[in-house]
């Protein structure tokens, strides 16, 4: 009978550690409430209301057009990967330097981040990482620490962002001789970027990144350089709005930092140095973080909002639970809702103390959980946070198993390197499958 008591004690035993581990495992899928400590000081950001004469941008976007040629409305081309679709957009970087053609490390030799608190700061380590065997990121990648700069590098990049079908990538840029504050500037890239896309018909719409001084005006600067050097670039991606009119898309990251009543000035036809009705006129997407930003962005005179975040549950915006009622606001005042999506998060390597926002990738299912998320509210576009963000490890570039001396690397096993790529294929066919039932 003892024996029995013993036996039935052990099996309870075990079924309650099965459970716990499996809820611990879903805890990576759900959303939590609340903002994240990686941004201090959003809610002193100011509220302001009212109301910006807007234009309707809810028509599919199109291929941009190659020099001499009519732009013609597509929702997909057929690339040298197979068919690529411009309603998915990922996001990408080229602030990577390597020995071999920067003479040094950029980026991957990243700082660790302090935090802004020096009584947590103090707990944890300071210094910079040290490239090639350990590397400012969680993950190693299958090209090794490589360079923006590699034509093989950028060659491979379009190849893999054509597997993964997203038919955009959004260049993180900043104004030329400008930077972030671990990287060098990037800005003559743009046009090997936008030749090596146009090589695999895919197009290049444009990150517009926080510098110092930025502003409406620097900003309207920064678009009508844009669109004079690149504008007539086959690469050049152009969404079409309802009006017939095909317009370039531009994301501004951080939008939030400029007050709604200067972004007016830029973007509603009364500024005083308004883009609307000119050569200049394009579609603009604001990041939204804060529910109040919603209505800062509608007075500000933008086309839509993003949510680039793809740690669920680290902002309003980027909590997935949120986002039926952001496209119904976007809905009701002709807005473009643009979720974003992402396969994880995990920023420890840069943030060591920002493990509380870690989200595991669960083997792939992490990232079809926001796709579903993304496809339940049926947005004109999908954003994917990102080919490669490799500090967050929110890369879905192809990445190795790597292990040193002092460190082990994440990687994708058991799926093979391409398991990302190859998910975002299957929900980007799916994502236009269901668009098609949509429309009908």
């Amino acid at each position: 009978m003892a024996r029995l008591r013993r036996k039935a004690c052990v099996a309870l035993f075990l079924f309650t550690l099965f459970i716990f581990g499996t809820l611990m495992g879903l805890r990576t899928l759900k959303p939590s409430d609340g903002f994240s400590d990686l941004a201090p000081g959003l809610d002193l950001l100011p509220i302001l209301g009212g109301k910006a004469e807007r234009r309707s941008v809810s028509e599919p976007p199109v291929q941009a057009r190659p020099p001499g040629s009519n732009t013609k409305a597509a929702l997909s081309v057929s690339g040298p990967e197979g068919i690529v679709f411009y309603d998915v957009h990922i996001f990408y970087y080229t602030w990577y330097g390597s020995p071999h053609m920067d003479g040094k490390y950029i980026h991957w030799d990243h700082i660790l981040v302090p935090h802004w608190d020096p009584k947590v700061s103090s707990s944890y380590p300071r210094g910079r990482h040290v490239p090639p065997e350990d590397i400012g990121s969680s993950f190693y990648p299958e090209l090794n620490p490589y360079s923006s700069r590699d034509p093989d590098v950028l060659e491979s990049h379009m190849e893999q962002i054509g597997t993964s079908a997203a038919g955009v990538l959004v260049l993180s840029w900043y104004p030329p001789g400008l930077a972030d504050d671990n990287g060098e500037p990037a800005e003559d890239l743009v046009p090997a970027v936008l030749d090596a896309a146009y090589r695999h018909n895919l197009k290049v719409a444009f990150h517009i990144q926080p510098y110092r001084g930025r502003n409406d005006q620097t900003v309207h600067d920064n678009i009508k350089y844009i669109i004079d050097r690149y504008g007539d670039h086959g690469a050049f991606y152009k969404f079409s709005s309802s009006t017939g009119k095909s317009l370039p898309l531009f994301y501004i990251y951080d939008s939030y930092l400029t007050p709604p009543e200067s972004w007016s000035e830029l973007l509603t036809p009364a500024g005083s140095h308004s883009v609307r009705g000119s050569a200049y006129d394009s579609v603009f997407i604001a990041l939204i973080v804060e529910e109040r930003h919603k209505h800062d962005i509608l007075a500000a005179g933008f086309d839509g909002m993003y949510t680039y975040f793809a740690s669920n549950g680290f902002s309003f915006g980027a909590s997935h639970q949120n986002w039926k009622a952001i496209k119904a606001f976007c809905d009701g005042n002709n807005l473009l809702f643009i979720p974003s999506v992402g396969p994880g998060y995990i920023d420890t390597s840069i943030r060591p103390w920002n493990n509380h926002n870690t989200r595991n990738r669960v083997n792939g299912r992490y990232y079809e959980t926001a796709l579903q998320a993304a496809l339940n509210v049926r947005p004109e576009i999908i954003t994917i946070t990102s080919f490669n963000e490799w500090h967050e490890g929110t890369q879905i570039e192809r990445a190795m198993p790597k292990k040193t001396a002092t460190r082990v690397y994440l990687d994708y096993q058991p799926h093979g390197p391409d398991h990302y790529l190859e998910l975002t294929r299957h929900w980007a066919e799916q994502f236009n499958k269901e668009k098609e039932q949509w429309l009908m």
